[in-house]
């Protein structure tokens, strides 16, 4: 056996046993992938995968307990490499980022640029997605880090640690009737068009349950993934904006005598909190401690060895 089939097998996984695109994913040939896991299979003794023809229809049982150790011994090969740059680069490489929109554009070039400056060898790379994405790529080792308010504590894979809080707030044009208002209530929000996140992204979980309990249902006219183009359309008077409160820090649209103005919604939707994540068991080079101290003066690297130690602990604020 070899870790080329230990690939082909978790890959053909992830593919929802569609060997067509394990081997795009993988850049080899069907049958090669095919061939490599009727040979581990035999090797093994048993049926990884129960087949209807030539297609792969579902893991078996025991193949659930062979996938259990082909994690194991993956996560493990990665850790070893990531030992070996840290030892042999010092400090050099890449640091792969998982967010979402807002956390990407509001709250990371900050300490990405101190992380740069830090360590001028570290190159950043950063996928964006949906909560659920940014899971997945910490999962399967596209990314070491992940940081989103949605989703991630949802997985047991993950370990995931509190990074900071934020509210929501409402962005009206600077000439609407409600911007005299210092607090807004869910009733005035209710009787206007409203324009919001999609509701997998940046605490709109809370947005429409804080409506639901008090049994309004709210007009939305628009959702987005963006922050700015949510700004963009309130601006244009589609509706009034419910963002994140670091998309309306340092925009000039919100100085006084701009364009737009912002009310606080602590009150209306309550707290959120956005949460940094690593595969669990994944060994973490130096400058991801390092990064991780960055984003928040609430973690720190002996903070996360012993999350990363433990067993399905929360770690709350």
């Amino acid at each position: 056996m070899n870790l080329h089939q230990f690939r082909f097998v978790q890959e053909a996984v992830r593919r929802n046993l569609n060997l067509t695109e394990t081997a795009k994913a993988l850049y080899t040939s069907q049958p090669g992938i095919s061939k490599a896991i009727l040979e581990l299979e035999e090797e093994l003794g048993v049926d990884i995968f129960a087949r209807h023809g030539k297609r792969l229809k579902r893991v078996t049982e025991p193949g659930e307990q062979v996938l259990k150790s082909i994690e194991i011994i993956m996560r493990e090969v990665n850790n070893l490499k990531r030992i070996g740059e840290e030892f042999s680069k010092q400090d050099a490489g890449t640091l792969s980022i998982a967010t979402t929109h807002t956390q990407a554009r509001y709250v990371l070039p900050a300490p990405v640029a101190q992380l740069r400056k830090r360590f001028p060898k570290v190159n950043i790379s950063l996928h964006q997605g949906t909560p659920e994405q940014v899971a997945q790529m910490v999962i399967e080792e596209a990314a070491e880090i992940g940081l989103a308010t949605e989703s991630l504590a949802q997985f047991d894979e993950l370990v995931t640690l509190p990074c900071y809080e934020w509210q929501h707030v409402v962005v009206l044009p600077a000439t609407h009737a409600l911007a005299k208002a210092e607090r807004l209530s869910l009733e005035q929000l209710a009787a206007e068009p409203l324009i919001s996140y999609h509701p997998s992204f940046t605490g709109r979980t809370k947005v429409d349950q804080a409506f639901a309990l008090k049994h309004l249902k709210p007009n939305i006219v628009l959702e987005a993934i963006d922050s700015d183009v949510i700004k963009t359309y309130v601006k244009l008077g589609l509706g009034i904006g419910i963002v994140a409160e670091m998309a309306v820090r340092e925009d000039p649209a919100f100085a006084p005598g701009g364009e737009l103005v912002w009310r606080p919604a602590g009150h209306l939707f309550g707290q959120n909190v956005a949460r940094l994540a690593f595969k669990r068991g994944a060994y973490l080079r130096n400058f991801v401690y390092a990064f991780a101290e960055l984003l928040s003066d609430r973690l720190n690297r002996n903070l996360i060895i012993r999350a990363m130690g433990a067993e399905g602990q929360d770690y709350g604020l």
